[in-house]
C-alpha cells in the first residue's frame, strides 16, 4: 500500500442520539445537563473549568517529585523537545489536562489519538499541559493483545500471543519474537515507510506493552507536546501512598457512598457503570504477581486478598509501607491521576464519562473536590473511496448503522431501475390519494369507521413497503456490486456494528497517510463540537 498524503476538510457534526449504543447517561450529559448536574462536577458546553477555579492544592514537593518522574520516563520514551518542555512548565506551576487508554497493541484503535487530540487542544486553550495516562496496571492481556488493521476494503487481525502470568499487569508482560512476526506481518500490508519504521523501532523485542505504546505516542506526538505517565512506577506509587492508605482506612464510608451513588442513578432512570457490593473495595493488591481485587468480610473480619485474610490494621499498614504492592480499580484511579496531577479536568469516552457520575463520591471522600470530566472527541474519518460511495447511492453515514446485510438491501433498493422505482412511487401516491377520499365519506357514514380506515392503510403502506424491500433483496441477489459496496461501507464506517473509532487501529491511519496525518486531524477536529463528528479525508 503506497503512503497518501491527506488533508481534511471542515467537520460535519451529528447528534450521539443519532448513533447506535448511545446510553441514556451520556446524551443527557451532553444535552440536557439539568437531569444530570448531581452527579458531575461541570456542564460539558462550559469552559469555566479553564480557570482551574476550586482545585486542590497541590503542594510543591510532590509536583517536583512527579515532574522529576516523568522526565525520566519520557526521556526513555524518546520524547521530543516540546514534550520536555512541558514538563518543565509543569514544574513551574502549570496545571494539566489529563486523558489516558490502556496500552493496546500497535497504538490501539483511532479513538486513542482522538483521545490524545483532545488532551492536546484544550490544554492548549486553557494554557495547560496535556498528559496521557497509561493504563499499563490493567491486567485484562486479551483487551490488548489485538488491533483491526484494514487492508484495502478486508479486515485484517494483527494479534500477538506471549507468554504471561495470567491476571498480571499487561504493562509489564514484555514483547518477545512474537512481536518481530506481527510487524512483519504489518509490513506486508503497508509496505515499508517512515511510519512503518516507527512502528518497527516501537514495538520491538524487549519492549513491554507500555513501553512500546509510549514510544510509539512519544514521537507520533512530538510536535504536540504531550506528556505520557505510567502509573506502575514504583515511585509514583510511593507518592501516590496517601491515596490507598485513604481508599482502605475508609472504605466503609466510600463503599456506603458508592451504593447511596448507585440508588441515585437508578432513581434518576440511568445505570451505575460499575457494580458495587457490600464488601467492595478500591484497590488491587499484586499478589505473586498478579492482580487480585481486595475485598472486605463482613462482621469486620478484615481485608481478604483472594483466599488469604489481612486483618484492617495489617493492610493498611501494608499501604504505608509497601504502596507498590497495590494498585487503583477504575473508580480510584481518577483520584489517584488527581493527586499525582493539578488536573484542570479528564478528557473521557462515553463509559469513562459514566464512570465519573460514580467516581465522584470517592473524590468528595478522599480530594474534597470533584474534578471535572469532559468529553473527548468523538469522530467517523470517511475517506475518498467511502465519500464516493455515500454520494453515488445518496446516504448519510448514520444510513451506514444497520450492519453489512441490511445495507446491501438499502443499495439495492437505491439500484433499482428507474422505471421499478417509479412505479411503487406512484403507488405510494395513488394509495395515500385514495386513503384520503375515502376519509370524509366514511366519517359521515359512521365515525367509527374512520378508525378502521386508518388501520386498513397502515396495513396497505406497510405491505407496498414490503414489496419494495422483496424487490430490493431480488436485486440483491443477482447485483454483486451492492454487496462489495456494502461490505466496503460496513467494514469501514461502522466495523462488527461498532462506531469506526473503536474498531480499526489507530496505526492504519499513520501507515497510511504519515505520521503528520496527527497535524492534519488536529487541524480539521473541532473541540466547539461535543457531537459525534464526520472528517471527510481528501487526498
Amino acid at each position: 500500500m503506497s503512503m497518501a498524503a491527506a488533508k481534511t476538510v471542515e467537520a460535519d457534526c451529528i447528534a450521539f442520539t443519532s448513533l447506535p449504543h448511545t446510553t441514556p447517561l451520556f446524551a443527557d450529559f451532553l444535552y440536557h445537563f439539568e437531569k444530570v448536574t448531581q452527579f458531575y462536577a461541570c456542564d460539558p458546553q462550559s469552559t469555566k473549568w479553564y480557570a482551574g477555579a476550586g482545585r486542590p492544592t497541590y503542594p510543591k514537593d510532590r509536583r517536583e517529585a512527579v515532574a522529576r518522574v516523568l522526565e525520566r520516563q519520557n526521556r526513555a520514551f524518546g520524547a521530543g523537545q516540546k514534550t520536555l518542555d512541558n514538563i518543565q512548565r509543569l514544574r513551574e506551576g502549570v496545571p494539566a489536562v489529563v486523558t489516558g487508554q490502556q496500552v493496546v497493541l500497535f497504538g490501539g484503535p483511532i479513538f486513542c489519538i482522538l483521545k490524545a487530540l483532545t488532551a492536546v487542544m484544550h490544554a492548549e486553550q486553557a494554557g495547560a499541559v496535556p498528559v496521557f495516562w497509561l493504563a499499563t496496571e490493567d491486567h485484562d492481556l486479551a483487551e490488548v493483545s489485538s488491533i483491526n488493521l484494514p487492508a484495502g476494503d478486508q479486515p485484517r487481525r494483527f494479534s500477538i500471543d506471549v507468554p504471561h502470568t495470567e491476571g498480571a499487569p499487561v504493562g509489564r508482560i514484555i514483547l518477545r519474537d512474537e512481536i518481530v512476526a506481527a510487524v512483519q506481518q504489518v509490513e506486508a500490508s503497508f509496505g515499508k515507510s517512515d511510519a512503518m519504521e516507527l512502528l518497527a523501532d516501537s514495538y520491538r523485542p524487549g519492549e513491554t506493552f507500555g513501553s512500546a505504546f509510549a514510544r510509539f505516542y512519544a514521537r507520533l506526538f512530538a510536535d504536540e507536546g504531550i506528556i505520557l505517565l505510567d502509573p506502575s512506577d514504583p515511585e509514583l506509587h510511593r507518592i501516590a501512598q496517601p491515596v490507598y492508605h485513604g481508599s482502605l482506612a475508609h472504605w466503609k464510608e466510600i463503599n456506603d457512598a458508592l451504593l447511596r451513588r448507585a440508588q441515585e442513578l437508578e432513581s434518576a432512570g440511568y445505570h451505575a457503570q460499575v457494580k458495587v457490593t457490600p464488601s467492595h473495595t478500591l484497590c488491587f493488591y499484586l499478589e505473586a504477581g498478579v492482580r487480585t481485587p481486595v475485598r472486605h468480610g463482613s462482621d469486620g473480619d478484615g481485608f481478604w486478598i483472594g483466599e488469604r485474610r489481612v486483618s484492617d490494621a495489617e493492610l493498611i499498614s501494608e499501604s504505608e509501607r509497601c504502596p507498590e504492592r497495590f494498585n487503583a480499580n477504575v473508580l480510584l484511579r481518577p483520584v489517584l491521576q488527581d493527586y499525582l496531577l493539578p488536573t484542570l479536568a479528564y478528557i473521557g469516552g462515553p463509559s469513562e464519562i459514566a464512570y465519573f457520575a460514580q467516581a465522584g463520591v470517592v473524590y468528595e471522600q478522599l480530594l474534597g473536590q470533584v474534578t471535572p470530566a469532559i468529553p473527548r472527541i468523538s469522530a467517523t474519518l470517511v475517506e475518498p473511496r467511502q465519500a464516493k460511495l455515500l454520494h453515488r447511492y445518496q446516504l448519510a453515514l448514520e444510513d451506514t448503522f444497520v450492519g453489512a446485510e441490511k445495507l446491501q438491501e438499502l443499495l439495492a433498493a437505491k439500484s433499482l431501475p428507474e422505471s421499478t422505482l417509479r412505479i411503487f412511487d406512484q403507488a405510494a401516491e395513488q394509495l395515500e390519494q385514495a386513503i384520503t377520499l375515502m376519509q370524509a365519506p366514511l366519517a359521515k357514514l359512521d365515525q367509527t369507521l374512520v378508525d378502521a380506515s386508518e388501520n386498513a392503510a397502515a396495513k396497505m403502506r406497510h405491505q407496498l413497503q414490503s414489496l419494495r424491500e422483496k424487490a430490493a433483496r431480488a436485486e440483491a441477489r443477482k447485483n454483486d456490486e451492492t454487496a462489495i459496496h456494502a461490505n466496503a461501507l460496513s467494514f469501514m464506517l461502522y466495523p462488527n456494528r461498532q462506531l469506526q473509532e473503536r474498531e480499526l487501529g489507530a496505526a492504519y491511519l499513520v501507515l497510511k497517510y504519515g505520521a503528520n496525518m496527527v497535524s492534519t486531524l488536529k487541524e480539521g477536529l473541532r473541540l466547539d463540537c461535543l457531537d459525534h463528528q464526520v472528517v471527510r479525508i481528501e487526498i
